[in-house]
This record gives C-alpha cells, structure tokens and sequence, in this order.
C-alpha cells in the first residue's frame, strides 16, 4: 500500500465554523456553498420524480432556440391589439385600482390625459377609481409587453414582431426615452406631448421605413448586440445604432418633410434604450415558443406590476404566481435615494426569461456603471445562472466566456432548490406617481413565486 504524502483535501458545507477550524490546521478546504431547498420537500420531489419533465424541458429548450423574431410592421395599438377607447394594458400580473403602485397608477392617468378621457389629472385619477368606461389588463393576456408601467393605450404606436416558426405575434409600444415618462409614472405636460409627437410623426415613418425595406431581423440584431457589450435590458446601445441603420435608407426615402425625418433620427440615435422595445418582444416570442408543454418546469413569463412580482411556468400555462415585489438596489439619480423607489414593476424581465439582461451580465461588464456592482461581480453573475437553467443560447454567445451561449430556460425546480434566484436588471421608477425614474438597479424574484409553481406542478404529476 502507497501512502499518501500530500495533504488531505476537505469538502465542507453549511456552517463556516467547521470550514475555520480545517483551514486553521493548514488543510486545503473546499468551501460550498449550500443550504436546504426552499418550499415543499414532497413538492420538489414528485416534480422532479415526473418522467415527463425531462423530455419536457428539452423540447421547451429547443423550440425557444428555434424561435425567430422579425418586425414586419408598426402600427397604433388600436388596430394590432384591438384595444378599443378606455381599455389599457399594463406591465405585470393583473392588479386592480387599490393595490396599484405609485408608478402604474401615474402612467394610467397619463394614459387618460393621452386619449382625452379626462382634462385633468384629478379627474383621471376619479374616474381611474371608480372603473367608470375605463378597463386595463396585463401586456402578456394579449402576448404583448411593455417596459416599466407598461402601459398602452389606443392610440400608441406598437412594434409588430412575428415568430413564423411557431405562429406567434408580439408587440410592444414605442420608447420614450429616460427621465419623466409615461412608462415611469409621470404625466406632465411634456410627457403627454412627447407622446402626441410619437404618434404622430415617429410611429407613422417607421411604418413607412419598415413598410418599404422590408422586414427586419430583430434576433440577428440582439445576437450581434451581446457580442457588441449590450446585455440587452439596461444597456442597448449597439442595438439601437444598428436598429437605426437598418430603417435609415427608407426613412430618407419615405418622402416625409425633411425635418421630420431629421427629428425623428436624433430622438432615437440620442435614445440608447430604444431598442429595448423591440428586444422585449423578441425575447416574448422565444419564452412564448416554450409554453404550454405538459411536465416542463421550465418558465416563460417574468413581470412585475410595482407591487407584485409574477411568473409563468410552461407546465401550468397563464397561471400566474405573485408574491410582493423586491425593491431594487443600485444608483440614484440626482437627490433620489432608497427611500423614493418604487418596488421592482416591468416586463422588461422577459430579457433575463430569455437568457439576456441581467442572466448575461458578463457580456457587458460597463452595465455596471448603471446599475451598480462591480465587474467581477457581473462576471460571477452569469456563471451563477448556467446553474438554475436547462441549457445554453449560442446564438447569444458571450465573447468573454469564450463565446458560450447566454443561460436559458430557467427552471423551477432548480431554483428552488439551489435558492440561487434569477438576476435582473432594471430601472427604478419613483414611489409618488408622477415622479419619473430615480435610479437603475439589481433586483431578484420573490422565491415564492417558484416555490408556488413547483407546488402547481407537483399537483398537476
């Protein structure tokens, strides 16, 4: 027998105390980190006993890598989602008046200002409460989504995306930059007017742009922006330049006034967010592809409404399971501090259902000069979330992990029992309605919106 002359290595896990006492006796140590699964023991167990789930789980995988994402128009919500005078949409899972965030309550009363339901904030907000001729209901009940508030009224203007691989549609509307906006709460006067602009000029020369050049490949437009330093939700520079590029000839060739044309190329080339609304449906049609398949645990839906915090799961279908919205942490603008923002609200967390946003910080190590942390953190970030997904995008390949593909299909059941939640990043819109956006941040799920769905799936085995 050969007797081991190098020293012993050791494996610890839980309390630090016996990981201290090792290493204080000059042994490698091996720390783990590790804790007990959340939620129900049994629960976690029949799900992951279900012969279904990993068949179930691959598919879902495969028909979200297969999905594809092209705008083939722009046009006003009335007419792409049918919404008729005093229906809205909003970000999130549904919500009534009462428990309505600060922000989302803002955004509805611009919203009644935009389509001339009321003539004054107070008599919006009046009419708001008492449901008198007005309706909203979430972005996603219609496959549609929308950043922050998320709110869309008739007469906006919306991108139409189309997956012709699995038939789907989605939309989102149009975006109005950073600061006081709709989709952050506010509704002042300029906002309204901002808004009036786009629809009646902006959204009109896309449809003409996008009309005459044909579709455009929105997909191949977030493959180039990850490897371009653009994760996709709080960074989308590189999309938005190359978006522009795409629409440009045409838009010159439109035959609309000079100045128009010119107005509307610095409003967006000065917008390094406005590609966002079209990466959101993008990465609603790639979830969307992997819904409702019987046993998977995989989710297709992340949306917040400034209170609650709600998921999807392709095994349970349009259930939704909420739990109270985190509050982010991150960068304040101006005077703003923790204490004026709101709860996490948007479906911008489709990105990270998706694989992007915040689930790929590491390939844009810069997105941490707005929302917080550090490089080393946004690196560990990503590695992190290979953990709690079925597989990898490489159609999103991230340059600095050796062009691996960006995490996707988180999966509930190992969420639940890693305890590691999904990263996101995001904006901060201001607690008072009104406000505008004071901040950028990082922010996680609830996990009792998973331990929920396992229990839905554990029910349904």
């Amino acid at each position: 027998m050969t007797q081991l002359t190098t020293p012993t290595a050791v494996v610890t896990a839980g309390a630090e105390l016996l990981a201290d006492a090792v290493a204080a006796q000059a042994v490698a140590t091996h720390r783990v980190a590790w804790q007990p699964p959340a939620g129900d023991a049994a629960a976690l167990a029949a799900v992951m006993a279900d012969r279904r789930r990993r068949d179930a789980n691959e598919r879902a995988l495969a028909r979200m890598l297969a999905a594809e994402a092209t705008l083939v128009d722009v046009r006003p919500a009335s007419e792409a989602l049918g919404l008729e005078p005093g229906q809205f949409l909003h970000a999130g899972p549904p919500v009534d008046w009462e428990r309505a965030s600060g922000p989302l309550r803002g955004a509805l009363i611009g919203a009644m200002l935009l389509e001339g339901l009321a003539d004054s904030p107070e008599a919006a907000e009046a009419a708001l409460a008492s449901g008198d001729g007005v309706s909203w209901e979430p972005c996603h009940h219609r496959g549609a989504v929308g950043p922050m508030a998320g709110v869309v009224t008739p007469s906006m203007w919306v991108f139409e995306l189309r997956d012709a691989v699995h038939g789907n549609t989605s939309w989102c509307s149009l975006n109005e930059g950073l600061g006081k906006v709709l989709r952050y709460g506010a509704y002042g006067p300029e906002v309204i007017d901002r808004l009036r602009w786009m629809g009646d000029v902006l959204g009109p020369l896309l449809q003409k742009a996008v009309r005459a050049g044909g579709p455009i490949d929105v997909r191949a437009i977030v493959a180039q922006m990850i490897q371009m330093g653009d994760e996709g939700h709080n960074r989308n520079r590189a999309g938005t330049l190359m978006f522009l590029r795409e629409v440009l000839p045409a838009m010159i060739d439109s035959g609309a006034p000079t100045g128009e044309v010119a107005e509307a190329v610095r409003f967006v080339s000065a917008n390094d967010h406005f590609f966002l609304n079209l990466g959101m449906p993008a990465c609603k049609l790639q979830t969307r592809a992997a819904a409702d398949l019987p046993g998977s645990s995989v989710v297709t839906v992340m949306a917040r409404n400034g209170t609650d915090f709600g998921i999807q799961v392709s095994g349970t279908g349009d259930q939704w399971f909420t739990a109270p919205a985190n509050t982010p942490e991150g960068l304040y603008l101006g005077s703003y501090g923790p204490e004026d923002a709101n709860p996490d609200i948007g479906d911008s967390a489709i990105t990270e259902t998706a694989g992007i946003g915040g689930m790929s910080m590491a390939t844009a190590p810069a997105i941490v000069r707005f929302v917080g942390g550090s490089v080393p953190d946004a690196l560990a970030t990503t590695q992190r979330m290979y953990d709690i997904t079925v597989g990898e995008n490489p159609a999103f390949a991230i340059p600095i992990l050796e062009f691996r593909g960006a995490p996707t299909g988180i999966d509930v059941t190992s969420v639940v029992r890693s305890g590691v939640l999904p990263q996101i990043n995001t904006g901060m819109a201001g607690r008072v309605a009104g406000t505008g956006q004071v901040g950028a941040g990082l922010v996680t799920p609830p996990m009792a919106c998973f331990t929920q769905a396992l229990d839905a799936l554990a029910a349904a085995v």
